[in-house]
């Protein structure tokens, strides 16, 4: 879901959050998008999304950003919201090794479900617990490069890198779309002209073919 939409804003992106249950994604989304966080959030039912909008190089992008539930009983509703995602933050808890454990095959079902050119950033939330870490950072640097995605630590609590992990993500997509329009632009381009190897068909002189279009052949 990339499409362009003109007066409100140029491009809406839909994003998803993935990961285990409890790691943090329904305050980074509440966080990003209305500026709060409870530390009652209860587990997601299903999905969820809010929309928040901002400026990327000039141009006004609207992020609608899904909060799929980490529940394994959820997992069959969920796959479907992959479909028309741009981009994906993979989540996982610094202070719960197990859900650093569960990245990789968080990452299959996302590859195996979205856009083979979605962006993903992988996420390691609750940063402000450092006191109880189970996933050293050098960890998830490690297997953000092994797997090319981007990386960051981040607080829901405190806002620690929830704005720049948005706004890189959203960056991302927007330079591979411009990428792709200025390719198709330029592909245009050069089928209206003929290329190397193309015949023009101008044998036929008569004075019946003067009233007669051009035909070209390849």
């Amino acid at each position: 879901m990339a499409r362009r939409v003109d007066h409100e804003y140029d491009y809406l992106f839909k994003i998803v959050l993935i990961g285990d249950s409890g790691v943090g994604k329904s305050n980074i989304l509440s966080r990003y998008t209305r500026n709060e966080f409870s530390l009652e959030s209860k587990s997601t039912i299903g999905v969820e999304f809010a929309t928040r909008t901002l400026q990327v190089e000039g141009k006004t992008v609207k992020a609608q950003i899904w909060d799929t539930a980490g529940q394994e009983r959820y997992r069959a509703i969920t796959s479907a919201y992959y479909r028309g995602a741009v981009g994906a933050l993979l989540v996982y808890d610094i202070t719960k090794r197990q859900s650093f454990d569960n990245v990789l095959r968080w990452l299959r079902e996302l590859r195996g479900h979205a856009d083979s050119n979605i962006v993903i950033m992988m996420v390691g939330n609750k940063s402000d617990l450092s006191h109880l870490r189970a996933v050293q950072k050098s960890d998830g640097l490690s297997l953000a490069e092994r797997e090319t995605l981007s990386f960051l630590e981040t607080s829901a609590l405190d806002a620690t890198n929830i704005e720049k992990a948005f706004q890189t993500i959203m960056s991302e997509i927007y330079h591979i779309i411009n990428k792709k329009a200025l390719a198709a632009q330029q592909a245009a381009g050069a089928a209206a002209i003929p290329g190397q190897g193309t015949t023009i068909n101008v044998a036929d002189t008569s004075a019946s073919s003067q009233n007669k279009k051009t035909c070209c052949s390849t």
